[in-house]
Formats: structure tokens, sequence, C-alpha cells
């Protein structure tokens, strides 16, 4: 436990690092890079492109200094981040590099007169009692994804033994092990992460995707939305490597499952899913593995996309309904084209909004499952609170690196 002084010391730091914050954290990964760019092969280029890892790790660093006093608030947010470290490959001897690079940006973009010695000690004990959360739980992680039947640590080659267009826009990879081996029984939501080499880059990226089969299967299934991919927004370089390049009996390396944003299992109450374009796919997880479990369960499903020709997995969700009484399936399309068919493909033309919440997805007691792009998912938040849902009820995914961001 840090002393008081160290956490005052933190503490006053949090209005500096909410203004500063970005620049501090740009400065950052540009001075890591540079001395550490082994590194470059865990981070995800994109993403730092684009900046999002920086406001991420800002928003990280501001609440950490915020909640000094009481760190175990953030323990969920941890935990959340943890499984991220874990599918990518972060292990306990990264983080004193990290904080090397940490504790001298500091000093660097805030100057000696604003983080003097004294400041930059207390950072530095503050910084190891994070490490060390983080490590203890990442370590638990990494026990756990090994020592379970199937299990196994770090990469681990998978042969493409099946790859379906789904959409216009997304690919299903089915992926079999190549060692022949047993897979682990993973909780429906969860994600691994893939790695392949860029040459234009001369390095390996690594990509989290949700499982979009249920568990128990003899493949893991990812469904991958290929993203626009030029040269100044690099962010879809894997996925249009893996759309155009990876083929049948091609291998993939991949990591064990992880992830937070599972299926409550062990209840029995009622089932909301609602999702947006490839945000389908942890969903679909769990609604097949409801429906293969023999669960009865009432399934509601409530999916958006702009129109037919990007809506994925169309034929594989009406035959369940068709199947299962318990599951009733609500399509929207937003802009429905002249070949798509009102009743057929789709349900309801538009978005989901607030009266379609109130039509299509309130059921006593139930869960919520919420995936899609943010805007998306924090709109659904709202309009279900406004419908008297409880918090505690809705459960969202996060994609990319904002792993602040909370149920």
């Amino acid at each position: 436990m840090l002393d008081s002084a160290t956490r005052q010391q933190v503490k006053a730091t949090a209005p500096i690092l909410k203004q500063h914050g970005v620049l501090l954290t740009s400065h950052f990964y540009q001075r890591m890079f540079q001395h550490n760019p082994e590194l470059k092969n865990i981070f995800n280029q994109g993403h730092q492109h684009a900046g999002q890892q920086q406001q991420a790790l800002a928003m990280a660093v501001a609440a950490y200094a915020e909640h000094i006093d009481a760190p175990e608030v953030l323990l969920p947010v941890l935990e959340r981040v943890a499984h991220k470290h874990t599918s990518l490959g972060i292990r306990a001897e990264h983080y004193p590099i990290v904080g090397k690079h940490l504790l001298a940006s500091i000093r660097e973009v805030l100057g000696e007169e604003a983080a003097p010695d004294s400041l930059l000690e207390a950072w530095a004990a503050a910084y190891q009692q994070l490490a060390d959360l983080l490590i203890n739980l990442e370590n638990s992680l990494y026990q756990r994804a090994a020592t379970q039947p199937g299990g196994w640590s770090g990469w681990r080659p998978f042969k493409v033994v099946k790859k379906q267009p789904e959409s216009s826009e997304i690919t299903s990879f089915y992926l079999q092990a190549a060692d022949g081996g047993a897979l682990p029984a993973f909780q429906p939501g969860q994600y691994v992460s893939v790695q392949r080499f860029i040459p234009e880059w001369g390095l390996s990226q690594p990509r989290q995707y949700s499982l979009s089969d249920a568990p128990g299967q003899d493949w893991l299934r990812i469904s991958v939305k290929r993203e626009d991919e030029r040269d100044e927004a690099p962010a879809g370089k894997v996925s249009g490597q893996l759309h155009t390049a990876l083929q049948e009996n091609d291998i993939l390396q991949v990591s064990p499952p992880f992830g937070d944003f599972v299926l409550h299992q062990e209840r029995d109450t009622p089932v909301v899913l609602i999702s947006a374009g490839v945000g389908q796919t942890p969903l679909l997880s769990m609604l097949k593995h409801l429906l293969a479990s023999g669960s009865q369960r009432p399934i509601r499903y409530l999916h958006a996309a702009r129109h037919g020709r990007v809506h994925a997995m169309k034929q594989e969700v009406g035959q369940l309904a068709a199947q299962h009484p318990q599951l009733n399936s609500t399509v929207f399309y937003e802009c429905p084209q002249d070949m798509d068919r009102l009743g057929q493909d789709y349900q309801r033309a538009g978005r989901i909004d607030a009266a379609a919440i109130r039509e299509h997805a309130l059921l006593a007691d139930a869960d919520y499952y919420l995936c899609g792009p943010v805007g998306f998912m924090q709109q659904q938040q709202r309009q279900l609170r406004g419908a008297g849902v409880e918090a505690a009820r809705i459960h969202m995914e996060v994609f990319g690196s904002n792993a602040m961001a909370s149920d």
C-alpha cells in the first residue's frame, strides 16, 4: 500500500493528466518504440496511427491517478485490461520497459519544474503498484488458459479448414489446431488474437476477433469484417490480408480465448441480444450456445445492418429462429435496397430506436448484451435505461484499445 504522501502527489497530477494526457502518451509511445522497436509487434499500429491507443492510455493513467486512494474501484476495468493483455502476449517482463519510458515521458513532457524528482519517485511507486495488480491478474489468466483441457500459452498454429464469405464485407474462417490437439471450452462471447506478418511494415501484427460459433465444436470460428485499407489509414491492413491472402490450408497463429464479455450461464432468466454490423459475432456465439445446450430461456435477437448486401449470417440466424420457438429474431435495415424483401430479409426499416426497444426488446428480468460500434452501444444503453432496465442487467463489449469503457 502506498503511503499517504505518495498517494497525494499522484492524485494531485490528475488534472494535469486530463489536460495533457494525450500529449504525454503520444510522446511515451514514440519514445518506447524508438528504444524498443520489438514492441511494435505487440501493439496495434493501426490504432497507433489513429490515436486510439494514445487516448485510451491517457484515460487509464488519469483514472488511476484519481482513484489512487482506492485502486480496487478500478478492478473491473483492470480485469478487462488483463484479458486484452494476455490475449496479446504481454508478460511481466514488459512492465519495467513500459514504466521506464512512462516516467521519462512525464519529465520530458511536463518539464523538471512541473515534474521534480519527488513526483517521479511517487509515480514510480504508483506504477509498480499498478503493474503488480495487472501482473497478478494476468498470471492467473495465463495459468487458467494453459492448464485447462485443450488449453495452451502464447501462440498456437491453426489451420484454416474453411473460408466462407458471409456478406460483401465479412468472411468467416474455421480454424483447427495444426497439432491435431483438443480445443478448450471457451465462454460464449470471448475472443482470440491472431497474428499476421505485414510485409510492407516488416512487422507481425496481432488483432483480436470474437469467436462467432458455440463452444464444443471441432473448430474455432472467427468472422472478420474487412476494414478500409489505405496508406494514410492502415487500420485495415490485417483484415485486408486475411480476406485476400489467407486461404484454406494456410496456417494462422492464434492465442487462447480470453475476454470478460461473456454469457451469464448460471441464470435462467430471458436473454436479449442487440447488435449492429460485425458486432453480432460474440452474440451469435451466445445464441448458438444457448440453443445447443437445450436452454428454454426466452431469447430476443435484434440486429441492425445497413442493407442486405452487408447482412452477414442471415440464413444461419433465420434457420435457428425457425427451429427454436423460444427465439424471436428482428432484423433492422437502415437503408433497404430494391432486392431486400420486407418480412423475409428484414422485419423493420430504420434504426433500433426507443420505440423498437419497447416493442421488441423488453422482457422482465432479462439480461441485455450489446455489441457494435461504440455510439450504437451507448445509444442502446440509454434507451434501455430510459425504458427502466437496471444498469446491472446491461452488458457491453468493448472493441479496440479503449478498455476503460465499462458496462
